[in-house]
């Protein structure tokens, strides 16, 4: 998968009434037909930060493209979601897509975040507290669900005996990704988690996922975070050459990198409802001339990213996706 681009979808924009839900898959056609991508994205929230529905925005897709790869990075209501009837939905958008879905899983925000993130969870009957393991236990149900007849689990939020998926993903095995940043930025600055819980995010991609997605790590961070993971899979008695990468990253291309930041910033405080810091932002985007973003992104893909996972970090998503193509893409043997 090395060199792999995907285009990620601005699917929060619908309900902010920035663009229409037609124009995501209109964009997403045009992504197809440009050849320069592997697969397109699209984000999952529920009261935190609304937009469509994931899984039903994926499924819209899978009628309009033949080849994209149809990924959500990451699942962050995977843990209020109960894995029984999850699976099922997640495999019938495998048959529908024929072996198409990318899952990416994720642990979603703590309630300390936001009042709207702390009411997601409550309405979903879901304590903060027990996200990890739900979304470890919802991992093991899945693998169960997708590759077994007559599943059984009995665990420590969920149960069941003798279940049968119908229908079974295409993919086999279908393959779940974990999400995680422990070391990045929190947007508001600082170290994001303690050595503790950063051991054991890193565990548990280890332990339990086909691949890695991360975010706001610069070059020099995505490698020696990606051979930390890759250690500890191997301490799992596990093949490291097989755990996939990936970078959900954005970008804004502009002869004036200043300018080019300050749209990013407007367009990502709107979208996520938030004043993310400056550093933050720089983080998170590759931005500048052609030249400066092609650079950057080969510094990704030297330090070991897979899969460039970009979103247009502008309101004019056609602007910047002609430039992608015309100016950037070329360099990577794209259009």
């Amino acid at each position: 998968m090395a060199h792999s681009f995907g285009l990620i979808l601005a699917n929060r924009a619908v309900v902010l009434g920035a663009i229409k839900a037609r124009a995501l898959l209109d964009l997403t056609v045009e992504a197809e037909r440009a050849g320069v991508f592997d697969a397109v994205w699209v984000g999952d929230s529920l009261l935190a930060k609304p937009r469509l529905e994931s899984v039903t925005l994926l499924s819209a897709l899978a009628g309009v493209t033949g080849g994209l790869r149809l990924g959500v990075g990451c699942l962050a209501t995977f843990v209020h979601r109960h894995p029984v009837l999850f699976a099922q939905q997640w495999a019938s958008l495998d048959v529908l897509s024929n072996g198409r879905a990318w899952l990416v899983v994720c642990i979603g925000g703590p309630s300390e975040a936001s009042a709207a993130q702390a009411a997601e969870h409550a309405v979903m009957g879901v304590r903060s507290s027990e996200r990890v393991g739900r979304l470890e236990e919802g991992i093991v149900i899945l693998r169960k669900l997708f590759h077994e007849a007559n599943a059984s689990h009995h665990g420590g939020f969920y149960a069941f005996k003798d279940v049968t998926l119908q229908p079974r993903p295409v993919q086999s095995p279908c393959p779940i990704w974990i999400a995680s940043n422990p070391t990045g930025l929190t947007w508001k600055g600082g170290a994001s988690a303690s050595e503790v819980a950063v051991e054991r995010a890193y565990r548990r991609v280890a332990r339990y996922a086909d691949g890695w997605m991360t975010n706001k790590l610069s070059p020099a961070e995505f490698r020696t975070q990606l051979a930390r993971v890759r250690a500890m899979a191997r301490e799992e008695g596990r093949d490291p050459t097989k755990l996939g990468s990936a970078l959900y990253h954005n970008i804004n291309i502009n002869e004036d990198r200043e300018r080019a930041l300050e749209e990013s910033k407007a367009f990502l405080d709107t979208y996520y409802t938030a004043k993310f810091t400056r550093e933050f932002v720089e983080q998170w985007t590759i931005a500048g001339s052609p030249g400066q973003c092609i650079a950057e992104l080969r510094a990704y893909f030297d330090a070991g990213v897979g899969h460039m996972a970009l979103r247009l970090a502008s309101w004019d998503q056609q602007g910047q996706f002609k430039r992608f193509l015309g100016e950037v893409a070329p360099a990577f043997g794209g259009r």
